[in-house]
């Protein structure tokens, strides 16, 4: 592949991880502030949550499709090639970075609502669903007898 078309795919590919990267950073920042709204005294709305994560599944879904094309690109360009571009590495570093720190704050996330009680109603078994608490208390029983 000529130096030019390998710098303009180059280009694409980092453009479109620098607008991914500003996604995923949007992400964990969500995360954080469910933390802290699951973490304080006060009410969580876990709607408003939802809805923003819904919101920016058309843009990672569009970012998606683009990586499929500079990935058949990218894959044409020889790899002594591909190596110079280290900035491309630095993106790919930061998003997973972001990616697992967003991975262990949603856990945690989780585990706060399942202390809370807030299970959706499609992840309760039929026969829990008439028991307040349900999960609550399966999730405490769980965590005393593992320690």
């Amino acid at each position: 592949m000529n130096e030019t078309l390998t710098i303009q795919v180059a280009a694409g590919l980092s453009a479109d991880l620098r607008v991914f990267t500003g996604i995923c950073e949007e992400i964990f920042s969500l995360a954080r502030s469910e933390h802290q709204a699951l973490a304080g005294p006060g009410g969580y709305e876990q709607r408003a949550f939802d809805r923003r994560r819904s919101e920016l599944l058309p843009d990672i879904e569009s970012l998606v499709r683009n990586f499929r094309s500079h990935r058949a690109a990218w894959c044409q360009i020889p790899q002594a090639q591909r190596e110079r571009f280290e900035e491309l590495k630095q993106l790919f570093q930061k998003i997973q970075n972001l990616l697992m720190r967003v991975l262990v704050l949603d856990r945690e996330n989780q585990q706060a609502m399942l202390k809370r009680g807030l299970v959706p109603a499609q992840h309760i078994p039929a026969v829990a669903a008439k028991q307040p608490n349900y999960i609550a208390n399966v999730y405490r029983k769980n965590s005393l007898s593992g320690k």
